[in-house]
């Protein structure tokens, strides 16, 4: 295990047991808190990953790690929070109607121009269950994606070989710097 993977849990609680007092009230502020937790965290570990085994142990990380950090931040802040796709690799990243429409809104806001970093959507919606806040924030693609998520040109054979067995379905390749790749999506019941 990596250090960054080692102090996870420990930088997770520190991170999100931080009184902030606005966050209590505002569902905003604590999604955005909870999904720049998630980028944080999850970049880190991919960073180490990558420096210390390259792009196959970074696979490893998303498909193992990924999911275990997603989990513990939601258990931490109360909120559901995951990472989807329309061009999803993990089976259970599969984006409901919402997300689906979140990522086609985001995907034209990229197009018009608009900073990668101010790509986020949120909206308080209501059905049987009662009131649910919802928020999605893009995750653009970056050039050191593209040895995972690239053209296939792009992926090494021994990537694409760990992929093959790792997502035997996966749809999450093609991908350029700049293109939306997915969201980082957030519910909480209100």
């Amino acid at each position: 295990m990596t250090h960054a993977g080692k102090f996870a849990p420990l930088i997770l609680a520190l991170a999100v047991s931080l009184p902030v007092h606005a966050a209590e009230s505002d569902p905003l502020i604590a999604a955005r808190q909870a999904s720049m937790l998630l980028v944080k965290t999850l970049g880190g570990e991919l960073t180490a990953a990558m420096t210390s085994g390259g792009s196959e142990k970074a696979v490893t990380v998303c498909k193992d790690r990924a999911p275990a950090i997603t989990a513990e931040i939601s258990k931490q802040t109360g909120m559901d929070v995951r990472r989807v796709s329309s061009h999803n690799r993990n089976p259970n990243a599969v984006p409901d109607a919402w997300e689906a429409e979140a990522i086609a809104t985001l995907e034209k806001r990229l197009a018009a121009g608009e900073k990668p970093e101010t790509l986020e959507v949120s909206a308080m919606v209501t059905d049987a269950g009662g009131k649910t806040f919802r928020y999605a924030r893009a995750i653009v693609t970056q050039p050191r994606c593209l040895s995972c998520h690239g053209s296939t040109e792009d992926i090494p054979d021994t990537v694409k070989a760990k992929l093959a067995i790792a997502y035997p379905a996966d749809k999450a390749v093609g991908y350029a710097p700049g293109m939306l790749r997915g969201i980082i999506t957030i519910k909480k019941a209100m």
